[in-house]
């Protein structure tokens, strides 16, 4: 497997994200853990008219 291979960029929002993430998650508490953990990794960024916004999960 190339590890360089670099995927196409979508634009979806973070209601998509939580709910791909809901449904391989046995719970909420798992869902949100892991949502917080893919925005808090920069692993998936948010963003507002085109400019990114960070994340702060408390």
């Amino acid at each position: 497997m190339n590890k360089n291979l670099k995927t196409a960029k979508q634009t979806l929002t973070l209601g998509d994200l939580v709910a791909a993430v809901s449904s391989a998650s046995r719970n909420f508490s798992e869902t949100a853990a892991a949502v917080a953990d893919l925005l808090e990794s920069g692993r998936v960024r948010l963003t507002n008219n085109g400019r990114s916004i960070r994340a702060r999960v408390a």
